[in-house]
């Protein structure tokens, strides 16, 4: 039996509650292994690698996509990369309100991290890409992204830096053409596959109690009590479904949302892929991980502290009014969700030379 699940057995049998005299005596122990009990039914600790069956991770793609997320050059502007946005002193966002996107563009959304992102159900706020690799694909001909007129014109650029046909080569062997889009969608999620960011709190759910402190975890308790949990669930605390945002209220109420020209006026979410009324104003629930270190917050980066966004959660999302120390016990807690920078992320690679292209 592995030390993991000694320690999960050891935490659910410690909930036994000892009746003496018609009284249920419940120790300090038993209320923190209670805790711990309903965490560990409601979070899971973050996976090696966010690899699956149809999705394998390997070094030879993992070295190419590190080299493509960094990449400009297949860009119209030749400025944009997935790096652009996704930058690591900013823990992979770039601490912008709205990001700046081809030929100076303003993107009318915030960009969540990259970090732990491949282990969401979709991509994009309003979940129109079905993985990170379709998001890196569709992201080429993208006139706010990369800005070529097609996936051809795309492969065009790629292709004419010549040092990248033999990582291709070698990433996908065989292949009579290796250097297309869609191995540079797989290359490129194959690294996003590795940036994840193990913390605190996954030791604590692995049975180390001592890994979070005492306000953590009464954070802990009230996230779970008040219902926030009820959609921020899972390994990345969210990303799992989709959500009306302003169940008790017009978000932009509490917000200070502006109308965006992109949207005609107010960013419906999700109604803006699919033109269906059912879906006005529903989005992605966003992932927590790292969320003490990625402001602003929300899908226009319209709040701008962490605290302020947990109230405004609390009253849009269950009606609640949360006092001052509620608000900083759970933001306490959502503190134990930040991880260590990637290691493959912290420097961007040497990339191809190339002759001049744009």
């Amino acid at each position: 039996m592995s030390d993991r699940n000694t320690l999960k057995i050891a935490a659910f049998a410690a909930v036994t509650f000892s009746v003496l005299g018609g009284s249920v005596l419940v120790s300090a122990d038993d209320g923190e292994a209670e805790l711990l009990a309903r965490a560990q039914a409601m979070f899971k600790p973050l996976p090696d690698i966010a690899e699956t069956a149809d999705r394998p991770v390997t070094p030879a793609r993992v070295e190419l996509g590190r080299a493509l997320f960094f990449e400009t050059r297949v860009s119209s502007d030749g400025k944009q990369s997935c790096a652009q946005c996704h930058q690591p002193m900013f823990y992979g966002t770039d601490a912008l309100a709205e990001s700046v996107g081809n030929q100076g563009k303003r993107i009318p959304r915030n960009v969540p991290t990259v970090f732990n992102t491949a282990l969401q159900f979709a991509q994009h706020y309003g979940g129109n890409r079905v993985d990170v690799e379709e998001q890196a694909v569709k992201a080429l001909p993208s006139g706010l992204a990369y800005g070529n007129v097609d996936l051809a014109e795309a492969e065009q650029r790629l292709r004419a830096i010549p040092g990248y046909r033999p990582m291709f080569e070698k990433a996908f062997p065989g292949e009579a053409e290796p250097v297309t889009a869609d191995n540079w969608g797989l290359a490129i999620g194959a690294y996003e596959r590795t940036l994840l960011t193990p913390a605190p709190f996954d030791d604590y759910l692995e049975g180390d109690s001592s890994a979070i402190g005492a306000k953590a975890k009464r954070g802990l308790e009230k996230f779970m009590s008040y219902g926030c949990s009820g959609c921020h669930g899972g390994v990345v605390l969210g990303g799992q479904m989709f959500q009306k945002f302003g169940i008790t209220q017009n978000y932009w109420e509490l917000t200070g949302s502006t109308e965006k020209a992109l949207f005609k006026g107010r960013d419906k979410g999700r109604f803006h892929d699919t033109k269906d009324e059912a879906d006005a104003f529903m989005f992605k629930v966003q992932q927590l991980r790292n969320v003490a270190v990625t402001p602003p917050y929300f899908h226009d980066g319209s709040v701008a502290t962490l605290p302020e966004a947990v109230r405004i959660m609390a009253k849009l999302q269950l009606g609640r009014d949360l006092g001052a120390d509620d608000v900083s016990d759970i933001v306490a807690f959502l503190e134990t969700l930040t991880g260590e920078v990637p290691e493959n992320f912290v420097n961007a690679p040497v990339l191809p030379i190339a002759p001049f292209l744009n």
